[in-house]
């Protein structure tokens, strides 16, 4: 008898909203940015590098979104992101010589050699551009990168004005196209929010998968006979590929899953809280609060305040026993699901890419060591789902349920108390934009330039960072000055087009403080 071979998907989600500030030398929420490239992307291409050289197979689908890619690409930030990782390697330097003969002088060096090859690789291998070398995993097959919403807008509440989500999806393909010279096959809804009729949208813009929370698939309308564990397509055609609990759970959770190991790197305790104020202030990303560096020394431990210290080399032998046992879950998930289903499972394994590196510090090394275990057993599959599509793999037909990945597993995270007041000025904003789009098609000059900022800002106001962070209760202050401040500018620029009151040097601010999507015409918003 055969054995099993089930279908591995990963799908790892890097999004960041747009963080530019230009008339600020340093601004608190850029280090989100500058934290993902160190602690997450980095070490991720690192990885994908490593694994080719040794000629592991590897499959992964990965989401650039337009907003980070946009940063990506950005001048202005890829310089202050170099400035903080040369600051970083100083401050690793000058713990190395603090902490010499110490207890903690081990991680001290650690950090530098740490950051010493990130920066080597950023220079060097990558040739300073970051972008490039994930153009280069998917020339050569191994990755396949998939778009996302323009800003991550919200796709169940933008629908309310006819042109908002179609906007939001044309935005994020020809931002892909432009930037990785290849149509986009897939896109990750924002927030893995369905509603009844996206994949009109989507089909419309040469999509052809996404992926959805496990209750999308379950209570879809018929409900699949494989629930998750096989594809869906949608009335429009459109393949819909659901979560697997099993090893989201194993992976996600920090109390029933690896990444709460007493021996892993406490993500809490920081030495831009521990030292001396004096000491650490030049090295810390604020304008005089304390805040993190991302030089960590203490390990979790367990529920304690008194911390042990991180030793990496005990935290990459416990990488390897949480793979193998990974890999050993899934084999055995397999073979039951194969019993059960009689055909070859589909696994789909999507997480938040900043899980990796930056929540989970050790989290890079554990993906790394599972491509490593399933190359050495040969006993399942890694596909991207593209590949699956084009294999023609069992999958049924249905209208999946309206859903995301948020608390509860609907719409509340995204429209409570909290934030409902947003919406409003949001959709009247949308339908100014749909009536200028609809009515301003011969438009040249000035004015074309005018309306393309328009929806620029109105693309940024959309973000459904905002609302999460308004919900979550974190830098609330951050999030509506942000709504505020595009809305505002919106109508401003808005003013120039239907008033007449045309002020260049407002226009040159507004799009010097707001530059990405170069190629955008407001015309995306037409219905």
């Amino acid at each position: 008898m055969a054995t099993p071979r089930g279908n591995l998907v990963f799908v790892l989600h890097a999004h960041l909203p747009y963080v530019r500030h230009p008339d600020h030398p340093i601004f608190l929420e850029e280090n989100w940015f500058f934290e993902g490239l160190i602690e997450t992307y980095l070490p991720l291409l690192a990885m994908f590098d490593r694994l080719d050289r040794e000629g592991v197979g590897f499959r992964i689908t990965m989401t650039l979104s337009p907003t980070l890619v946009s940063m990506l690409e950005d001048p202005l930030l890829m310089g202050r992101f170099e400035a903080r990782l040369s600051l970083l390697r100083e401050l690793a330097g000058r713990e190395v010589a603090r902490t010499r003969g110490g207890p903690y002088e081990k991680i001290a060096r650690f950090y530098e050699g740490h950051l010493a090859h990130l920066e080597g690789f950023y220079r060097e291998g990558l040739g300073r551009n970051i972008l490039a070398g994930f153009r280069r995993h998917m020339d050569r097959g191994m990755l396949e990168g998939i778009t996302c919403g323009a800003t991550h807008g919200y796709f169940p509440f933008l629908q309310e004005v006819p042109g908002s989500v179609e906007a939001q999806v044309r935005v994020g393909v020809s931002t892909f196209r432009r930037v990785f010279g290849r149509d986009p096959q897939g896109i990750w809804l924002p927030e893995c929010a369905y509603y009844d009729g996206v994949d009109r949208i989507l089909r419309k813009e040469g999509i052809r998968f996404f992926f959805m929370e496990s209750h999308g698939l379950l209570y879809a309308d018929p409900r699949p006979p494989a629930g998750v564990y096989a594809p869906l397509v949608t009335p429009a055609g459109v393949w819909a590929f659901g979560r697997d609990p099993d090893s989201s759970r194993q992976v996600w959770s920090a109390k029933e899953g690896y990444p709460g190991d007493p021996l892993y790197r406490d993500f809490y305790r920081d030495i831009g809280y521990d030292l001396d104020y004096d000491y650490i202030r030049p090295y810390l990303h604020t304008d005089g609060p304390r805040g993190m560096t991302g030089l960590k020394y203490h390990r979790i431990t367990g529920a304690t305040d008194q911390k042990e210290i991180y030793d990496p080399e005990l935290a990459r032998e416990r990488v390897k026993v949480h793979a193998r046992d990974f890999v050993s879950r899934r084999e055995a998930q397999v073979a039951d699901l194969t019993t059960a289903l009689g055909i070859d499972p589909t696994i789909v394994c999507p997480y938040d890419a900043e899980l990796f590196g930056h929540w989970w510090f050790e989290g890079v090394d554990f993906l790394e060591e599972v491509y490593r275990e399933v190359a050495r057993r040969r006993s399942l599959s890694v596909h991207t789902p593209v590949e699956l599509v084009r294999q023609g793999i069992p999958a049924s037909g249905g209208e999946p349920e309206p859903s995301s990945w948020g608390e509860n597993g609907y719409y509340e995270f995204w429209m409570n108390s909290t934030n409902d007041w947003i919406y409003a000025p949001l959709f009247e904003a949308a339908r100014e934009m749909a009536r200028l789009a609809t009515h301003s098609g011969r438009v040249s000059g000035q004015d074309r330039e005018i309306l393309n900022q328009m929806a620029r800002e109105l693309l940024l106001a959309q973000s459904s960072d905002w609302p999460f962070i308004m919900t979550t209760g974190t830098m609330i202050d951050y999030a509506v000055d942000r709504i505020k401040n595009h809305l505002y500018r919106f109508w401003v620029l808005r003013e120039m087009v239907v008033g007449g009151r045309f002020r260049e040097d407002v226009l040159r601010e507004i799009r010097d403080k707001d530059a990405l999507f170069p190629e955008l015409d407001f015309s995306v918003f037409l219905p």
